[in-house]
This record gives structure tokens, C-alpha cells and sequence, in this order.
């Protein structure tokens, strides 16, 4: 199995999903997204796997900063916006084999390990 784990390292919740991957001795490549973003092909990827909605970052300054114009805006401006500032991204995002599979970590521990495959 192939785990990638993208987001940022001071993210408190990258932090507790990383933690809690180490607990399970689960194996993964974390990728810091301000160092190396997402390519656009990435997110195309990934919104067709989980959508747009579910992957912005609504509680960044980021999102916040665009206005109410993105309320608007089709899952293709999404992607654009996205690779435009990864910042928008909700952390953190799991691909699994090369599949987005989960995004952000709040899910009861079963739903998580359901989606992780595991």
C-alpha cells in the first residue's frame, strides 16, 4: 500500500492524523503542500474522487479572502483556485494507490480506517 498524507506540518490537525498513523504503524510519505503544491492534474484527480466541496479549507484566510464570488464557482474554478494557493486545501488530504481517498480527520476512527483501506 501506498499512503501520501499532503498538507503542512504546523497544521494541528496534520499533526493528530500523523500521530495517530504512527500509533497504527501505518506507513505513509507526508508532502508539505506550501513546498510542493499539488499539481493541477493532481486536483483534477482528486475532485473527481472526493469533489470540491469537501476539499476547500473554510476556516483558512485564504478561503475566507475570496468573498462571496466563490460561492459561484463551478468544482473547474475550484481547481484553479487550488493550485493558485494550496492554502485553500483542507488538510490533509490521504491518497491511497494514487487515489484521493480522505480529506481532513474527524471521522470516527471505522469510517477512517474504511477509507484508508485498512
Amino acid at each position: 500500500m501506498s499512503l501520501k498524507v499532503y498538507g503542512i506540518p504546523n497544521c494541528g490537525t496534520c499533526k493528530k492524523a500523523l500521530k495517530w498513523l504512527e500509533d497504527n504503524s501505518i506507513e505513509y510519505e507526508f508532502i508539505n503542500t506550501k513546498e510542493n503544491p499539488p499539481t493541477r492534474e493532481m486536483l483534477v484527480d482528486w475532485v473527481k474522487a472526493l469533489g470540491s466541496k469537501p476539499m476547500r479549507n473554510t476556516s483558512g484566510q485564504s478561503y475566507r479572502s475570496l468573498g462571496e464570488v466563490k460561492n459561484s464557482w463551478t468544482d473547474d474554478r475550484w481547481i484553479e483556485a487550488f493550485a493558485l494557493d494550496a492554502m485553500l486545501l483542507k488538510r490533509p488530504l490521504f491518497v491511497k494507490d494514487g487515489i484521493a481517498v480522505l480529506v481532513g480527520f474527524r471521522e470516527k476512527e471505522d469510517a477512517i480506517r474504511k477509507k484508508l483501506g485498512l
